[in-house]
């Protein structure tokens, strides 16, 4: 998880949340949300419905969530392109 494995990350987040560690939970959904969990994102909007996470946190993960399918969106655009499509 720590070497940037978006699952595992997100699994840290899932067992600190379960034990009641809402703060480190949140974390770990920022960072696996921000490489493009949406699983993640959903849970830290969840948290921030609930009062478990704040509104600008939110938004930084809504924020990173989008850059981060910007950016595998281009990729995918400009490897379309080079393969001529």
């Amino acid at each position: 998880a720590m070497k940037g494995h978006v699952e595992s990350r997100h699994c840290l987040g899932v067992v600190a949340f379960n034990n009641g560690t809402c703060e480190l939970a949140v974390q770990h959904f920022m960072i696996s949300a921000k490489m493009g969990d949406e699983l993640s994102l959903n849970n830290i909007k969840k948290m921030f419905m609930k009062g478990l996470a704040t509104e600008a946190q939110y938004a930084e993960a809504l924020r990173g969530y989008g850059d981060a399918m910007e950016e595998m969106n281009s990729h995918q655009r400009e490897e379309a392109k080079r393969l001529g499509f």
